[in-house]
């Protein structure tokens, strides 16, 4: 049998098996998809791979349109000042914990960028399985001011890995500020345009759509951005961003299927692909590498302490028995933990022993907060009926 096909059919197994031994392990479905492909690589079912990298960088792509698709810019608009206030100041907690660690320790620079990374992709999984609760809304409202701050933060950081602090860089910056003011005033002008005509929306996205026309509409608006990143030389995956963003602001009223039709279309193929290749990067044997999953377990547990101390904040908004809810839920960056691991990597910033320990403790960390929430969840539950 050629690499190929073997790559093909051990994808496919993984891709249909995993939301079943996810559902069977009451894990989530991204966890059990970066182990499984952890293991096919470990017996070589799945090899490097030219044309599996190109489909995984694609993967990696959507799922940061994805992640746009989870900010509503006009919901961040209309946030209370208060909360708008203490979700900029957390993010501030997070960074300044972050450095404090990495000075004190001496770890190196990327650790500020990578400890307090917000990515609310499982705070969706979370929503599911708990509800709309009050500690799920304030932690999506603050993680959408955080997780837009992490990409800002991504970009940077890519763009000095790349070319170091130079000319390039703060030329970089600039076209990015630019590019920044840019969307500002499309976001204006369109955000008037269908205000003086709405039927605008209903020409883009026919009620009776009988050819798909919103997922071509949605597609077309991605790969622009990301032509638009190519010829500035920007982060192709904040190109990638913008677009979810762009659509859930404008269309998400219009067509409330629409976010959900593109979150299917992404995690039922390309998205595993993405974290199945990133789980067939990781090496087993690695995990007996001297100091590994120490140095991982010891990454996990600082990102979630200092959730923690940031989480205080919002004790006077959720009290002293569910403050924590908020810093827990944030704890779990795994696809931003990633990438930022991968770029930091490919530019030769880490080696590869912290290479695998972040993906290591981006798995420790959904796996160890996970089983806290659902723990604390059902503690805070009687206490709620005694009260």
């Amino acid at each position: 049998m050629s690499e190929e096909i073997l790559i093909i059919i051990s994808i496919s197994l993984i891709i249909f098996t995993s939301p079943l031994i996810s559902k069977a392990l009451k894990l989530p479905t991204i966890t059990v998809e970066i182990m499984l492909g952890a293991i096919a690589g470990y017996f070589a079912f799945i090899t490097h791979n030219e044309n599996l990298s190109l489909v995984a960088e694609l993967g990696f792509l959507y799922l940061m349109f994805l992640a746009g698709l989870e900010v509503d810019l006009k919901k961040i608009i209309n946030t209370s000042s208060i909360i708008l206030k203490k979700s900029i100041f957390y993010n501030i907690i997070l960074f300044s914990l972050a450095a404090l660690i990495s000075f004190y320790l001496d770890i190196g620079y990327i650790f500020i960028v990578i400890l307090p990374l917000i990515s609310i992709g499982l705070l969706a999984a979370l929503k599911k399985e708990y509800g709309d609760v009050e500690w799920i809304k304030l932690s999506i409202t603050v993680g959408l001011i955080g997780e837009i701050i992490s990409i800002i933060v991504l970009t940077t950081v890519t763009a000095a890995l790349e070319f170091g602090i130079n000319f390039d860089f703060y030329k970089t910056m600039v076209l990015f500020v630019l590019f920044l003011i840019f969307m500002v005033v499309v976001y204006k002008l369109f955000h008037n345009l269908i205000w003086w005509y709405p039927e605008i929306k209903n020409a883009l996205m026919p009620e009776n759509d009988h050819q798909e026309q919103d997922i071509r509409l949605s597609m077309s608006i991605f790969f622009v951005m990301i032509a638009v990143m190519l010829v500035l030389h920007l982060k192709v995956a904040f190109g990638a961003f913008i677009a979810g963003t762009f659509i859930t602001t404008f269309f998400e009223e219009h067509n409330k299927q629409l976010p959900h039709k593109l979150e299917h279309f992404g995690f039922g193929w390309l998205v595993p692909i993405f974290f199945i290749y990133v789980g067939s990067s990781f090496k087993l044997e690695s995990l007996f590498e001297d100091g590994l999953v120490e140095k991982a377990f010891y990454i996990a547990l600082a990102m979630i302490a200092i959730r923690f101390f940031a989480s205080m904040l919002f004790i006077k908004e959720m009290g002293w028995n569910k403050f924590f809810m908020i810093g827990l839920s944030h704890s779990m960056p795994i696809t931003l933990l990633i990438a930022v691991a991968t770029i930091a990597y490919n530019n030769h910033s880490i080696t590869q022993f912290y290479y695998y320990a972040f993906i290591l403790a981006a798995i420790l960390e959904v796996l160890i907060v996970m089983v806290a929430i659902r723990l604390l969840s059902n503690f805070l539950k009687p206490l709620k009926n005694s009260v």
